[in-house]
């Protein structure tokens, strides 16, 4: 009697587990897109966030690196970066499917390109994932990777809000004319964001 009642709730137990996998429904599925990184990002070895925290033992993944995506999994987005395999994981812009948010971080041009024909200044600032004034939306973007859309919804507001990390928030602010005009944070923050 005792082992009808045990083999009863074992079943009762997995029987909703495996409905509730069941149901779950199958990872979206797009382009494998090849190309190259359209940003720096920073990885925890074998991940990258959306959000791109500064956080101790990351290391960084270079703008126009050879980059190229090999699947979707619901909130993120398997890689090849540089021939070594990356998960990227939509942590905060989850208002985007999987396909344009994998699509935003692998282009088919190489940024390379565009970043030998912009002024030294620029370059020093996209190299050092840093943002000075002057600098277009394009070349933040270069620089800082995207903006989580959670936070940011339209790419054309004058102000972009990123977190250097859980406690440091800083924005870049666009002027009229469409370039960075300055970037607003704490002055600990700034020296690690900025550059004059």
């Amino acid at each position: 009697m005792f082992q009808r009642f045990a083999l009863a709730a074992v079943l009762a137990a997995t029987l909703p587990l495996s409905a509730a996998h069941a149901q779950r429904p199958a990872p979206a599925q797009g382009p494998m897109t090849d190309g190259y990184l359209c940003c720096n990002m920073r990885s925890y070895g074998k991940q990258i966030s959306d959000i791109n925290y500064d956080e101790q033992g990351m290391s960084i993944v270079a703008v126009g690196t050879r980059a190229r995506i090999t699947g979707y999994d619901f909130r993120w987005v398997d890689l090849d970066v540089g021939g070594r395999p990356q998960r990227l994981k939509n942590d905060y812009s989850r208002d985007l499917p999987s396909i344009p948010f994998g699509q935003r971080y692998v282009v088919a041009e190489d940024p390379k390109i565009k970043l030998a024909g912009y002024p030294e200044k620029t370059r020093a600032a996209i190299a050092a994932m840093k943002v000075t004034p002057g600098m277009t939306r394009e070349q933040v973007l270069m620089a800082l990777g995207y903006p989580i859309s959670s936070e940011n919804p339209k790419l054309d507001a004058p102000v972009w809000r990123y977190w250097l990390d859980t406690w440091a928030e800083y924005q870049v602010v666009f002027g009229t004319a469409g370039v960075v005009d300055k970037v607003v944070a704490d002055p600990a923050v700034l020296t690690r964001v900025s550059l004059p």
